[in-house]
């Protein structure tokens, strides 16, 4: 049976065993962006709501969290060894009826599982939990290794987000849509910009934003794809890009389709804000979702307690 070892340091501060090094910033992106998609790009402006557009009876905000519960090493019968991680992720939806004035939450899921390239790993029960294997390509680096969890959560957040759809509501992905851009009705809400799409031109426009406002759709020749505009929520001021957030849609939807859905976010998110003194991630830590990753992460149980009996585990075999 193969034996594999426990990390003796808390995940949240790393590995002892992990390599120096690792990226910076991330550079500016690369990627090929069709600004003509709603506005030819030498007329963009900020856009204001629509009249004529009102927001869906049903929101649903759908949101993961993940943890490293312990970094393993395997200890394989030619001598050899692969690092691994033992993660715990859960999922879960806040179904938000705007006409009554009300959210609740709509559904959970929690999954683990331990992230490895060993060819013999076989499933870890630490006490009544279990972490089943999932085997990753490659040599199975370290640094890497907890990327491989984003995967599983995807799958988990889209078996939650299905449970709890109704025809007519509007789904909110927290973070981009990756493989879910063939839901419908679904927005991909990016609170974080690491890259930057437009030029300096257009990226004026962004900046010039007032709360309530959005620029134009766009469309975005990354791997992924798909359409894509900016909003600011409301926010306090201070720098230019305060308040500003990303919003992405199927690259599968007619032009028309994804523009209605640029004008529905416009009146939709912007009532879910955040304030300061409430989330210090205000105002894009959109205030279901705040609650969501709390509700969420005590759902994943007591991290100490799991790094011990996942120690424990590992000395049994």
């Amino acid at each position: 049976m193969t034996r594999f070892y426990v990390d003796a340091w808390d995940p949240a501060y790393g590995a002892s065993f992990e390599a120096a090094g690792g990226g910076g910033p991330a550079a500016p992106s690369t990627a090929q962006v069709d600004a003509d998609v709603e506005l030819p790009s030498a007329d963009w402006r900020a856009l204001d709501v629509r009249r004529d557009v009102a927001a869906p009876d049903v929101v649903l905000l759908v949101d993961g969290v993940r943890r490293i519960d312990a970094s393993v090493w395997t200890a394989e019968e030619d001598g050899g060894s692969f690092p691994g991680i033992a993660a715990s992720y859960a999922a879960g939806v806040v179904r938000c009826d705007l006409e009554r004035g009300a959210a609740e939450l709509a559904g959970t899921r929690v999954g683990r599982g331990l992230f490895t390239a060993s060819p013999s790993a076989q499933d870890v029960v630490a006490g009544q939990v279990r972490y089943p294997v999932h085997r990753v390509s490659g040599t199975g680096e370290l640094s890497k290794l907890p990327a491989a969890v984003q995967a599983p959560l995807t799958a988990l957040e889209v078996a939650v987000s299905d449970a709890a759809r109704t025809d007519g509501d509007l789904l909110v992905v927290d973070g981009p849509l990756r493989s879910r851009r063939n839901l419908p009705r679904t927005l991909g809400y990016i609170k974080t910009q690491h890259s930057q799409y437009l030029d300096a031109r257009l990226s004026a426009v962004v900046t010039g934003l007032a709360p309530g406002q959005r620029c134009p759709v766009f469309r975005l020749g990354t791997a992924w794809g798909g359409y894509s505009w900016y909003l600011r929520l409301p926010a306090a001021g201070g720098a230019p890009w305060a308040g500003i957030v990303r919003v992405e849609c199927s690259t599968e939807l007619t032009e028309v389709e994804a523009i209605g859905l640029a004008d529905l976010s416009l009146v939709t998110l912007p009532r879910f804000a955040s304030t300061p003194y409430k989330d210090p991630r205000a105002p894009q830590n959109l205030i279901p979702i705040a609650g969501l990753e709390r509700r969420l992460r005590a759902l994943l149980g007591d991290a100490r307690l799991l790094h011990r009996v996942l120690t424990s585990a590992a000395r049994g075999r």
